[in-house]
């Protein structure tokens, strides 16, 4: 490419609007993962308590790993849906960085290149002692797996009552975002829901979801599947 070209793709990218997408359980539940909350979802044959709280871990880590175990396997036989791809394909439009409570790499294997996993990511593993992370691949943890520091691994998944990764990023991501889109959450969980309170007053505010008791102020609020409505707004976007 000659330096003209170069100049006028750099030029390109450093015009390029920041797109900063909040996702939750709703965009995945598109791909048939199920979500924890709705009737019929993960809580429903277990209690928080059981299977969601370092106690838990604690008191029967078996348990506490083959659910999680076998919400890995469902994540794996996954495939990412529309929504996914779309937001993926902005990309090529917008800076985009996603920040997301989902816990599958859907977002990474539809084509985010940002993505920040608030409450962790079930494909790694971690150690119970010293946070170190392990990727996974093809294999669950089963006990008796130990860090090299030898202590038992553990979902890297955040639990009840641990504080959530990369908040403070998130939160300065979405306060100098040019346009905020919300997809998939009831914004019932905090501290994740405060970052919808964050934009700056000139920000495009966007929230895509089935149900919600309170739409935030200043969001434009489109009602309807991630599916659908995602590709139709990002298509608006550009």
């Amino acid at each position: 490419m000659n330096d003209s070209g170069t100049l006028r793709d750099r030029v390109h990218e450093e015009q390029r609007k920041s797109l900063v997408v909040l996702s939750g359980a709703g965009v995945s539940a598109e791909s048939d993962l199920a979500t924890f909350r709705d009737n019929g979802g993960l809580w429903a044959n277990y209690s928080v308590y059981e299977v969601a709280t370092p106690e838990a871990f604690h008191a029967n880590p078996k348990l506490v790993l083959d659910f999680y175990n076998f919400r890995r396997d469902e994540v794996r036989k996954a495939i990412p849906n529309a929504a996914h791809c779309a937001i993926a394909e902005a990309e090529q439009y917008f800076d985009v960085t996603v920040v997301t409570q989902n816990v599958d790499d859907l977002h990474e294997r539809a084509g985010s290149s940002k993505v920040l996993h608030v409450h962790g990511l079930i494909t790694q593993a971690r150690s119970s002692v010293s946070g170190e992370l392990i990727d996974l691949g093809n294999e669950n943890i089963t006990l008796g797996d130990l860090c090299p520091h030898g202590a038992q691994l553990r979902p890297h998944v955040v639990w009840f009552g641990e504080a959530i990764n990369h908040f403070e990023e998130a939160e300065a991501l979405v306060r100098n975002a040019d346009i905020v889109l919300v997809v998939g959450t009831s914004l019932s969980v905090y501290p994740f829901a405060s970052l919808a309170d964050c934009p700056r007053a000139d920000a495009d505010c966007f929230l895509i979801t089935q149900d919600i008791d309170t739409v935030p102020y200043g969001y434009d609020y489109r009602q309807g599947p991630a599916t659908v409505e995602i590709p139709k707004l990002l298509s608006e976007l550009r």
